[in-house]
């Protein structure tokens, strides 16, 4: 499928008027409900994992801020070990695990990002692990993931990996998801941590969503200290299994994935991530993989920093949120993962050519 392919007519916003009250349906939740991932849980993580993650930095951008007529920053976790923020919920689970569990080896299912960083933790604390990939994954990450020391098994689709993964589960092996955890997801919430050390005066933060694990994580980090922030959530159109769930009130499974934005690929959300969503954020924006490919490209240029579409399209959001943001507003777009290939980046200009 070409990105002309993909209509933009088609995005799911919730600021419309009328979707606005599907979402706020789908968030209704009991007032008096306790934290879902507690702020401790996620302070603990931040110092089991701090000797083996970087702590990355939250940069105020001059382009963007004059952009949007805002005051605008940038979360640069694309500069941590292996290029995304997966290491550290891989590294806070792997850390938490008993003597006898560590001896049992371990199995993950990942398009990528999370691949890499299991296979990198499992090589940093002396353990096995065996990850399981899309035959649709880019090359750079299969081959990356090897030479982290993992063995590595591609399946037809991620819906046959992760059922395969159940499987290699009871037979004895641990298995780290990569969402549907509470230790994983408390490790991705310590970016919420660092970006209001960082930006205190922080008012918005734009986070991408895959399964869900980044941004509730982050969320339950910032709401529980900092109320009055809004998370804003993004997908692309071809892999927005949480906007759905949230429009239909339930989790919904993706017949397939479509987006180019591979590392956002997840059929589905898990209970866990659906319900931080809906108690935490402000809404969900689904972009198209053009707009996605056009901030990529304008991030590399004016930002100097190279992106996946993945986390590119949190700048895509930001254009379609940009009358949330006033002069006093100070957004953080989390730039999560930089692991694209040349030739993938190649194709990509190519195909954003043909759009224009």
């Amino acid at each position: 499928m070409t990105l002309a392919a993909q209509k933009t007519d088609s995005r799911l916003n919730f600021n419309n008027r009328a979707k606005k009250a599907i979402f706020q349906k789908a968030i209704h939740i009991d007032a008096n409900a306790g934290e879902i991932i507690k702020v401790d849980e996620i302070k603990r993580a931040a110092a089991r994992i701090a000797p083996y993650i970087k702590r990355t930095p939250t940069v105020h951008d001059n382009a963007l801020s004059e952009r949007f007529a805002s005051n605008f920053y940038l979360k640069l976790e694309l500069l941590q070990n292996t290029g995304a923020f997966k290491v550290r919920g891989a590294f806070n689970k792997m850390l938490t695990l008993s003597d006898e569990e560590k001896t049992r080896g371990i199995v993950a299912v990942s398009g990528g990002n999370h691949a890499k960083a299991v296979a990198y933790a499992a090589k940093k604390l002396g353990q096995k692990a065996l990850i399981l990939m899309p035959e649709v994954t880019p090359e750079n990450y299969v081959s990356e993931t090897k030479n982290y020391g993992a063995e590595v098994e591609l399946f037809p689709t991620m819906a046959e990996a992760f059922k395969r993964a159940r499987e290699y589960e009871s037979e004895g092996r641990v298995y780290i998801h990569p969402f549907d955890d509470e230790t994983v997801i408390a490790g991705q919430g310590t970016i919420g941590l660092e970006i209001l050390e960082d930006v205190p005066q922080v008012t918005d933060v734009i986070v991408s969503i895959g399964g869900g694990g980044l941004a509730g994580g982050v969320a339950a980090a910032i709401k529980s200290l900092k109320p009055n922030v809004k998370i804003w959530g993004v997908e692309t159109k071809g892999a927005e299994s949480m906007a759905k769930a949230l429009e239909a009130g339930h989790i919904v499974e993706l017949e397939k994935i479509t987006s180019i934005a591979r590392t956002l690929g997840a059929p589905a959300v898990a209970p866990i991530t659906f319900d931080l969503a809906r108690k935490y954020l402000s809404g969900v924006t689904v972009v198209s993989d053009e707009e996605a490919v056009e901030e990529l490209f304008y991030i590399l240029d004016r930002v100097k920093v190279l992106t996946e579409p993945a986390t590119s399209c949190t700048l895509a959001a930001a254009k379609r949120l940009s009358a949330n943001f006033t002069a006093k507003s100070h957004v953080v777009l989390i730039l999560c993962g930089g692991n694209i290939g040349l030739n993938d980046l190649f194709e990509l200009q190519a195909l954003e050519k043909q759009t224009i």
